[in-house]
């Protein structure tokens, strides 16, 4: 970490963030507040709201957007990289985002362990590490597993936001969430950019490299979900 982050972590890692339970490089650290073994988001944030997950939140910029612009929701910023994380804690206090927490573990543990089926108003994935050779593609995050999870953790009619500048990645998650039945897709495809999408210097260098993004914006149906 920079000597700024350290500081930020120091003071606020406590206050704000928490590590996911079975995330052991920290086992000592902050843990989140947990109702019938479930993370208890009223409890963390002191109120009820609609709560919206970013997995791989990485140094923040997009999150804290996304928090400042809609205040009347909550929001946690899954990560597992320490100056990431310090990073966001940084933006946090700069902009004063009461509505913004931040958990230290892996998505997949996250999304099985401490997030209830049926409990998130929306859930982002935003420039997920590409894994770009071929025999690693299985490393991927979006994998027709993971997001039969995702999707089942999503309440009816909320929204997964998926978003990459890597090509076969971008089709490879379109083939993966038009085979999932709890995911409707309104868009047929691929959803014209959101506006309201922050546009980072990380989007607009790879814009400029050839390789725009695309973004896949899909809406949980109806059907009744269950515990995975």
């Amino acid at each position: 970490m920079t000597a700024g982050q350290q500081r930020a972590w120091d003071r606020l890692w406590t206050r704000y963030g928490a590590n996911a339970a079975g995330f052991d490089r920290d086992p000592d650290g902050p843990r989140p507040p947990l109702h019938d073994g479930r993370l208890d988001a009223p409890a963390w944030f002191g109120r009820r709201a609609p709560l919206r997950l970013e997995i791989g939140s990485g140094m923040g910029e997009t999150t804290a957007a996304l928090a400042a612009a809609e205040p009347d929701a909550d929001h946690v910023a899954v990560e597992v990289y320490p100056p990431g994380l310090a990073q966001l804690l940084m933006r946090l206090e700069e902009q004063e985002l009461a509505n913004l927490r931040l958990l230290r573990g892996d998505a997949v543990v996250v999304l099985e362990d401490l997030v209830a089926p049926d409990s998130l108003a929306g859930l982002r994935v935003f420039y997920p590490d590409p894994w770009p050779k071929r025999r690693h593609h299985k490393r991927r995050l979006v994998q027709p597993a993971t997001v039969a999870l995702m999707a089942s953790r999503l309440g009816p009619g909320a929204t997964l936001h998926l978003a990459t500048d890597v090509a076969d990645y971008a089709e490879w998650m379109l083939e993966v969430t038009d085979a999932e039945p709890l995911l409707e897709n309104p868009h047929g495809g691929f959803a014209p950019r959101p506006a309201w999408r922050p546009r980072t210097k990380f989007e607009a260098r790879a814009e400029q490299e050839g390789r725009p993004s695309r973004d896949l914006l899909l809406v949980r149906t109806e059907a009744a979900g269950g515990e995975s």
